[in-house]
């Protein structure tokens, strides 16, 4: 008897498709990116959009009234290291208290893992941040894949798609998870705004994040259905 489209998914379970099919994009435009980044000179799309974000023929001038730069710095503090693991800690010690262990190891793994492989991307590409404008805030690491970005990414998609398991109906599910994309939208952008960053880098940051987001949800969703990671009530 040959099976149907509708048993095909069933069994093979079309999120978790998706989310294969997502790891590899992320992935596939990692690799595209880091040979942009291994480039001896800017690639003209790093350049143009750079340059977008200050005022013609002043690279130390940035764009928007005067607020504005003040707002980008409090948007990208989103995706500092600081504001990230207070989250994590907070996040992790709630989760224990209602006792969901497991759940409490996912979010340490995979937002710890997110740091490692973000810092073992900066030292094998090496690219120093952009020198074509001015930072309108002060770095010294190394610029590809914007942790920010990949942090972001990896964090905020990693809490929503958790506290979406946990809402009544499809609406609040899309809000949380929307919000999560905006953020961490928002944070990527703040750095190419402020200077520090090269736009390709911004993009890695994004895909390595979320490619890592989803092989962490993917990893849980199947050690789940093994009943290896299961939390009591």
């Amino acid at each position: 008897m040959k099976m149907t489209a509708k048993a095909l998914f069933s069994r093979i379970e079309f999120p978790m498709l998706l989310a294969g099919l997502a790891i590899a994009g992320g992935l596939w435009g990692l690799v595209e990116l880091m040979e942009v980044a291994r480039a001896t000179t800017p690639h003209a799309f790093d350049t143009e959009i750079l340059l977008a974000f200050r005022h013609a023929g002043q690279p130390d001038s940035p764009i928007g009234p005067p607020w504005l730069q003040g707002a980008v710095r409090d948007i990208t503090a989103l995706g500092s290291t600081s504001v990230l693991v207070l989250i994590m800690t907070a996040t992790i010690v709630y989760l224990l208290l209602i006792r969901r262990p497991a759940t409490a190891l996912f979010v340490f793994v995979a937002v710890a893992g997110g740091q490692l492989l973000s810092n073992l991307l900066k030292f094998e590409v090496d690219r120093p941040r952009p020198d074509l404008v001015s930072h309108l805030v002060n770095e010294t690491s190394l610029s590809f894949p914007s942790g920010h970005a990949m942090l972001s990414a990896v964090t905020y998609l990693t809490l929503g798609s958790l506290a979406a398991r946990f809402l009544p109906n499809q609406r609040t599910k899309i809000f949380v998870l929307g919000l999560a994309v905006l953020t961490t939208v928002l944070v990527g952008t703040s750095r190419v705004y402020l200077g520090v960053h090269w736009p390709s880098d911004v993009l890695a940051g994004w895909c390595a994040g979320f490619a890592w987001a989803m092989l962490c949800w993917l990893a849980a969703r199947l050690l789940q259905r093994r009943k290896v990671m299961a939390d009591s009530d």
